[in-house]
């Protein structure tokens, strides 16, 4: 099942020998050592491995959200080494959505409301076709009236994937963002994910610590002590058997 292949040219997201340290001296810590990996356009990928691999720091350095100490990172084709800050916060407005373990939906807002708020701050105004396109994407054309405390926790967690996806960004990074719900309410959030990345074309990378929700993605990248030892293709068959083999490789990389 694992695979290795030529990245094309036309990749979303792509990181040559990325370093990231922490800390300076002998208190230096390396989270990342010399990672190089290409996400293709319009591909599902589950980043995994044990506590303390670089999985986070991959997808913070990936999104601009941290600086790599050493190498390069290409989002949407722009280099984000040679950005500014003012330079990278319109990169991650323009270009990338974001979704968390956490909601984040303001309570006293609709879903609608919520979905527009983040590119209000930005000082950018989203029609409300665009709002209402993101909600029906997710399925939840019929809710955008109602407030967080009548949704249930699927239901708030795919506002916020709308949230994420208002002004249609070229990669949408998710960090763990079934880890706070049932079983259930898990799958229907990963169909949800599955079929934007299948009918929409939608680039998502997505760090998880779960099997099932790995299974979701088209590939799986495993990491450890901050390099890529391993990647898994799924094709599209992907199920409780992927996701036993997935449990089964991570079961060796703890060992």
């Amino acid at each position: 099942m694992t695979t290795t292949r030529q990245e094309p040219a036309s990749d979303a997201v792509r990181l040559t020998t990325v370093h990231k340290e922490y800390g300076v001296g002998d208190h230096a810590v390396t989270a990342l050592d010399g990672v190089s990996i290409g996400f293709p356009r319009g591909t599902f990928t589950a980043i995994m491995g044990p506590s303390g691999s670089g999985k986070s720091t991959l997808l913070q350095c990936a999104a601009g959200l941290d600086r790599p100490t050493g190498g390069r990172v290409l989002v949407a084709g722009a280099d984000i080494g040679q950005m500014n800050e003012r330079q990278r916060t319109i990169l991650r407005r323009d270009h990338i959505g974001f979704v968390f373990q956490a909601y984040n939906l303001v309570e006293s807002l609709t879903a609608a409301q919520n979905v527009e708020l983040p590119s209000r701050f930005a000082g950018r105004r989203v029609s409300r076709g665009q709002v209402a396109d993101a909600l029906a994407a997710v399925g939840l054309a019929d809710r955008a009236g109602h407030r967080p405390g009548e949704l249930s926790g699927g239901q708030q967690q795919r506002v916020a994937l709308a949230r994420a996806l208002v002004t249609r960004p070229d990669v949408l990074f998710a960090d763990e963002p079934t880890g706070a719900l049932d079983t259930v309410t898990s799958r229907e959030v990963l169909r949800t994910m599955r079929g934007l990345v299948d009918e929409e074309g939608q680039t998502t990378l997505m760090v998880t610590h779960d099997p099932v929700a790995a299974a979701a993605a088209d590939v799986v990248v495993f990491l450890k002590d901050g390099r890529i030892t391993d990647r898994m293709s799924l094709g599209r068959r992907s199920g409780n058997r992927d996701a036993a083999s997935i449990a089964a490789h991570m079961a060796r990389l703890e060992a």
